[in-house]
């Protein structure tokens, strides 16, 4: 009877990973371009040109331009980062929490719920406020009310918990962080944008070509520095004791612990 070959099968693996967190993307990418209902698109669009180097462009950048188009992923993973990083200072604070950070595996799922209560009680006040914010800007909402803010926030809540569970499926059954991975991919995606617009500055005589130049090693350096630190490790020496087994000394040899930087 033939046996599987290992390595066959571990290749298939890989690929059956890789396809299912192309396939994620694709979903994630999809879903920033499916607008929430009730916004003037043309004003919306005068509004977030007017704003390109506040903090909503840099919101916009991260939520992969689903932000500008007031899409279902328009809050995107924030709400979920926040929350984790309020659940992890509370564990800090909390003698609760604590003990349950302790309690391994089955703590950890205590608390990987807690975020996900604090996710869903940020992306509603999130939601929420954005709405009235929208509100408040002439002939950008077609018909405001009660209807269009719970619309908004029911719309945008659903989107930010979708995208979490995405990034769990991801990191489960994909590559990767997934939650990472759906940063680093709505970073990506305005990439091209960026590129053609530094070219068209170049090209008008805004920025000098020295400059872009500069702007191209800083980025390659600073990418460097990232992966070097993420790659970086410390080695602890391992020594193991001489023992005895019958006649035999086994043992004493050495060997070298790799801790993550």
């Amino acid at each position: 009877m033939a046996t599987p070959k290992t390595g066959l099968n571990k290749f298939g693996d890989l690929k059956r990973r890789l396809l299912f967190l192309l396939g994620a993307l694709i979903v994630y990418r999809i879903g920033t371009f499916i607008p929430v209902p009730g916004i003037d698109p043309l004003v919306l669009d005068q509004l977030f040109k007017s704003q390109q180097g506040g903090i909503l462009g840099m919101f916009n950048m991260f939520s992969g331009g689903a932000l500008s188009r007031f899409s279902v992923f328009a809050l995107g993973i924030m709400p979920y980062i926040s929350a984790s990083i309020i659940v992890q200072l509370m564990t800090t604070v909390s003698p609760q929490l604590e003990a349950l950070k302790k309690e391994g595996e089955a703590g950890r799922r205590k608390i990987t719920q807690y975020t996900r209560y604090g996710t869903l009680f940020l992306a509603v006040f999130q939601a929420l406020g954005i709405a009235v914010a929208l509100e408040s800007q002439a002939g950008l909402v077609l018909d405001p009310g009660m209807a269009f803010r719970l619309i908004t926030v029911v719309t945008l809540t659903a989107g930010t918990m979708f995208l979490m569970w995405l990034g769990e499926q991801i990191t489960e059954r994909g590559l990767g962080n997934g939650i990472s991975i759906i940063i680093f991919a709505g970073i990506a995606a305005g990439l091209p944008s960026a590129i053609g617009g530094t070219l068209e500055l170049t090209r008008t005589g805004a920025f000098s070509i020295p400059l872009v130049l500069m702007l191209f090693v800083g980025i390659l350096l600073v990418t460097a520095l990232v992966v070097f630190v993420e790659r970086g490790q410390r080695k602890i020496l391992v020594n193991y004791a001489k023992r005895q087994v019958g006649k035999m000394v086994v043992g004493g040899q050495s060997s070298h612990l790799p801790l993550k930087f």
